[in-house]
């Protein structure tokens, strides 16, 4: 309909300019002292010009081009528009013997091409201003005066001209207020940034601060969101390489950031005497922990790199993204099952690593309470194979991924994963092998997290369920979690469980809110949160110790050992005799539940009221001594 007005109104215009021009041109032609005989057949004629000059322009198609791109093959179709016209005219005077000088039919063409063409330039000039009105450059403020910041002005400046301007910084350094810096000036700190925005006009707000933890990070993103700029984020140091900053490393804001932690500092000699040039193979390596495990080892150049999981498609993944990034890094793709005794030997028969990354196991809580037979066989006994593969063939170092549901476990996977802690240190001293676990909580964007099943939530538009409004769990980023647990191996000196700072639990119905708020919409008005109870094997709050372990500190500030007690390693023997034959599930949650008495869970307690009598056989049926119950 726009398109129709804006023709007729085009088509309008012509016509006014098709009725003066005659009149223009002939008082042209005679210097302003027309005769009446010329005067009086122009304008008895004047329907006859006017209609055949606009059935000329609708038969170049005058009124079906968009002028708002006019260029030099429109401005040659309004001359054959304006020549046909003037040439019908001359034909009919001609015929008609309309008295009229032959030289106004050219004084006409010149008048129509010109007006014609200036109607039509007028429409592409306005246009092209009101387009640079609205893609002006985009006016920048960056949050931070730090080296960062200078290189993202050096970035914008060699990338994008006259795109991007560059209107100041902001930073909270007293220092530096005022001053000019590379030629733009501090203007304030970040107090004053909703103050700036308005006095500077600011379209986008670059926080340039990768070192920032997650309370700072917070304050400055609900202080930019509340000016309605777009915010971008460099992102943080451990994200960085070798501290260059690229504007393709700008980004904006996810859930790390506002939950960013003080970046790991590594012992970089001691991993590279640990990691480098040696044959390290990795379990789980498909995985979210196993593969940034693989990435940050093959950062260390070792000799040779063994990626060793069950899903094809993840090792994969891993082994092509490993490629890429490392061509003369030797990688070798494995598949295989940790459970395959006979597999696994063969495997370390002819890899012959030199450390070994445990990170293969089950992990879905609520998926492995309905399948503890599984969790079982996976978490525990593929922990003893790939152990006991270590120890045949003199592997230096193995390392095991704990969790910290391993601490008074409510869950079958917690407690496989708890008795897999302590078969690591019951072999640890037998053979030359070095064994130690790592225990950790959650990894934010790790498959299946709650993070990731957010996401997905509000994609689809969905509601945001949370388990409940108190449920508290500790949160790291996977490559922070990786880190720590090479530099917990390097550290390793055998039969250590080794316990990483996690920080403060977070809320799971905080991380909702911020994950909505995130996306751009209103908690509870555009997505809601509904709170749908606890699945089974879940806990409210998770520890990573007990109250009766307690933990020593290590060298380094966020890795402690915990002191756990020394186990039975007959009990351990007896009771993984009995489970490497058990497929009912009761009988393996009892079996487990008397070799680790701190699992408590409804079923383990259902089961003890049950089979109460039970509660004092040995795994086998046969009595235990009270001391032992």
């Amino acid at each position: 309909m726009r398109q129709k007005v804006a023709r007729l109104g085009m088509a309008a215009v012509d016509m006014v300019i098709f009725v003066v021009t005659p009149f223009i041109a002939l008082m042209l032609r005679f210097e302003g002292i027309v005769e009446g005989i010329y005067l009086d057949n122009i304008v008895f004629h004047l329907p006859v010009i006017v209609v055949v000059q606009l059935a000329a322009a609708y038969s170049f198609l005058l009124y079906r081009r968009d002028w708002k791109f006019a260029g030099v093959h429109d401005l040659a179709t309004i001359v054959g528009t304006v020549v046909m016209g003037q040439t019908v005219l001359f034909v009919f005077s001609v015929v008609g013997n309309v008295a009229m000088p032959r030289s106004l039919f050219v004084l006409c063409a010149i008048l129509n091409i010109t007006l014609i063409g200036i109607v039509r330039l007028s429409v592409r000039l306005a246009f092209d201003r009101k387009r640079k009105s609205c893609d002006r450059a985009e006016r920048l403020l960056i949050l931070g005066a730090g080296n960062v910041g200078m290189g993202i002005v050096r970035e914008i400046r060699a990338h994008y001209g006259g795109n991007k301007k560059i209107v100041g910084f902001v930073d909270d350094d007293p220092a530096k207020r005022g001053q000019i810096l590379n030629g733009i000036k501090v203007l304030g700190c970040r107090d004053d940034i909703g103050r700036i925005v308005v006095q500077q006009n600011i379209d986008e707000i670059i926080v340039a601060i990768p070192s920032a933890r997650s309370v700072l990070v917070r304050q400055i993103v609900q202080i930019c969101r509340k000016t309605n700029c777009k915010v971008k984020i460099v992102p943080a140091v451990h994200e960085l390489i070798e501290g260059m900053v690229t504007l393709r490393q700008l980004r904006d804001v996810n859930l790390d950031d506002l939950l960013r932690r003080q970046p790991v500092k590594q012992d970089i000699g001691l991993l590279q005497q640990q990691l480098t040039q040696k044959k390290i193979l990795v379990t789980g390596a498909g995985g979210s922990i196993g593969s940034e495990i693989c990435r940050q080892i093959a950062r260390l150049s070792p000799a040779k790199l063994f990626l060793l999981g069950k899903s094809e498609n993840n090792i994969f993944e891993i082994e092509r993204e490993l490629i890429r990034q490392y061509p003369h890094l030797e990688i070798v793709p494995i598949i295989a099952d940790v459970r395959d005794e006979k597999r696994i030997r063969s495997i370390f028969a002819e890899a012959r690593p030199e450390i070994v990354f445990h990170a293969a196991a089950h992990k879905h809580v609520p998926l492995m309470e309905s399948q503890p037979v599984e969790a079982v066989q996976n978490n525990i006994f593929g922990t003893l194979v790939v152990a006991k593969a270590s120890m045949a063939f003199s592997v230096d170092c193995f390392v095991m991924i704990s969790t910290d549901k391993a601490i008074n476990p409510s869950s079958v996977m917690g407690v496989t994963k708890r008795v897999a802690e302590m078969i690591i240190c019951s072999l640890n001293g037998k053979s030359n092998t070095k064994f130690a676990a790592v225990r950790f909580g959650n990894v934010l964007g790790s498959r299946g997290s709650v993070v990731q099943s957010f996401r997905k939530q509000i994609a689809r538009g969905e509601s945001l369920t949370v388990t409940h409004p108190d449920m508290c769990r500790y949160f790291m980023t996977i490559p922070e979690a990786s880190q720590l647990v090479l530099q917990a191996g390097a550290m390793a000196q055998g039969g250590e469980v080794f316990v990483l700072d996690m920080g403060e639990p977070i809320k799971i119905v905080d991380l909702a809110v911020k994950l909505i708020e995130l996306t751009g919409l209103i908690p509870n008005k555009d997505i809601k949160i509904e709170f749908t109870g606890l699945r089974p094997g879940e806990k409210m709050f998770e520890e990573l110790l007990s109250a009766e372990e307690g933990s020593t500190a290590t060298k380094h500030e966020k890795i402690f050992v915990a002191n756990l007690k020394k186990m039975d390693e007959d009990k351990l023997s007896e009771a993984l005799n009995v489970l490497k034959k058990l497929e009912d599930p009761d009988k393996i949650v009892n079996v487990l539940a008397r070799l680790v008495p701190t699992y408590q869970s409804p079923r383990v307690r259902r089961l003890r009221v049950v089979e109460g009598k039970e509660s004092s056989m040995s795994f086998d049926g046969q009595p235990v001594p009270e001391e032992a119950r």
